[in-house]
């Protein structure tokens, strides 16, 4: 059945966002490698404010109510979770006290509306893959204080790494490495005004978005830097925070040329990349946690100048050839707005999901939870997270909560590894560097009401239940 005329017309509006986006891609391939290492420089003060020295407008503050009002929140909510082993959107996860990812954000802004008086609205940025489970899912708020609003993403052809053509669709095809795909979250401000949302925002009276993965439990609305951006009139905030072992490979502001903008590992020669990956030269990394201006957002794309840099993401289809997709990350755009700059947020604003690893820690008795919001436990000591490094066998979330019988105490735990079949009973407490490696073919199980503490426990260990 051939699509409605509002189908088209999207479909057309894509291909020509894709077309535009392919173009850059030739152009940049013909010239080589652009990026003139030499010319990348750490960013001075002025790029990146501290969390602790955002100041409200002394001479006529307005009220957190007031600036609220303006406010529009939007996640991004194109991922599956295949990487945990789920099925479906990544946001409909189970990851605290039965509540999803979606279920935490959705109390989290509606005790904000209910406190303050106000109607923040939910947006989110669906992809061709989670869209119609999606707005399933949201049906069970109706009747919450909160308006939940969705949109698509664009859908990009997959082309041949070789002959550039684009790929053919195949019905037995993994979904993966398809025909089609979304072209990454740098596709937010074209889909939004596509989808008439940008202007209908603007309509009611809404200044700001702000921008955040969903999975990111501790990106939640802070009033603190929404009176910043009033008060400094930057169309453009970017949240970043303090770089760990753990982030060495995500993306970094940098001044290049004497702008700001956004370095991703993708864009670094090869050469370079032990140097971008250095916690001594770039000592922060993008949360992906955004505060945009809604009405610059509709003057850039007026004007054409959102041209972001290409990020060739390269797969492998069943048949075994080479496909690329090309797409482009949000917070690249940093360098087209006014008055643009970072904050050097808490780590505790950025809290992902992106496997059990990270669950582990969530579940934990490291968080409590207060509305929806993850809140660090006060007795913990260290102003830092523990390194938990789970192996194989918890990859997948069924084979994780297998495992665990309860959630073990970790107030004191600094290092976890687990390597091989371990299992926990109930009650377990760990604390400093605990290391736990089953031999092949071998299961250790921690018997219940165990502590550990500084511990490596290897090989075989078995206890049978009476």
């Amino acid at each position: 059945m051939l699509p409605d005329s509002d189908r088209r017309e999207t479909f057309r509006t894509e291909m020509d966002n894709f077309y535009m986006l392919f173009t850059r891609y030739l152009a940049d391939r013909a010239k080589g490698q652009k990026l003139d290492w030499a010319k990348v420089k750490s960013p001075g003060p002025e790029t990146i404010v501290p969390y602790a020295k955002l100041r409200r407008d002394e001479a006529a503050p307005p009220s957190d109510a007031q600036l609220l009002s303006k406010l529009a929140v939007l996640k991004l909510n194109g991922g599956l979770g295949t990487t945990m082993g789920c099925v479906g959107p990544k946001s409909a996860i189970e990851v605290r006290d039965g509540l999803t990812f979606l279920d935490l954000t959705v109390r989290q802004i509606e005790y904000l509306n209910t406190t303050c008086k106000v109607n923040v609205p939910l947006i989110l940025m669906n992809s061709f893959n989670t869209d119609d489970e999606t707005k399933r899912i949201v049906q069970k708020y109706m009747g919450h204080q909160l308006s939940i609003l969705t949109f698509n993403q664009s859908r990009f052809p997959r082309i041949f790494k070789d002959s550039l053509l684009p790929c053919p669709k195949h019905p037995d095809e993994d979904p993966a490495v398809g025909n089609f795909y979304p072209p990454g979250h740098g596709d937010l401000f074209e889909s939004l005004e596509n989808s008439g949302l940008l202007d209908q925002l603007i309509a009611q009276g809404k200044e700001w978005i702000f921008v955040s993965n969903v999975d990111n439990l501790g990106a939640t609305v802070d009033t603190k830097i929404l009176h910043h951006l009033h008060t400094t009139g930057s169309e453009f905030v970017l949240e970043v925070t303090g770089k760990t072992r753990s982030d060495v490979k995500g993306g970094t502001l940098i001044e290049y040329d004497g702008q700001v903008q956004l370095l991703e590992i993708a864009q670094v020669p090869p050469e370079h990349v032990d140097d971008f990956k250095s916690i001594k030269k770039f000592q922060i990394f993008n949360t992906n946690n955004l505060w945009i201006s809604l009405k610059a957002i509709k003057r850039i794309l007026a004007e054409r100048e959102m041209n972001m840099d290409v990020i060739v993401n390269v797969k492998t289809s069943k048949s075994g050839e080479k496909v690329i997709q090309l797409e482009t990350a949000v917070a690249a755009a940093i360098r087209f707005f006014k008055s643009a700059h970072g904050i050097n947020v808490p780590r505790s604003r950025f809290l992902p999901v992106k496997s059990t690893s990270d669950l582990f820690l969530i579940t934990s008795d490291l968080y409590s939870l207060d509305h929806g919001q993850l809140v660090m436990n006060p007795q913990r000591l260290f102003g830092t997270i523990p390194i938990v490094k789970l192996g194989d066998h918890y990859k997948k979330v069924a084979d994780y909560q297998a495992r665990f019988k309860g959630r073990p105490r970790i107030i004191d735990l600094d290092h976890l590894t687990l390597s091989g079949n371990v299992y926990f009973g109930s009650d377990i407490t760990l604390g400093g560097t605990v290391i736990i490696v089953a031999s092949e073919g071998s299961r250790i199980d921690i018997p219940s009401g165990a502590r550990l503490e500084d511990k490596v426990v290897t090989g075989n260990l078995r206890i049978l239940d009476h």
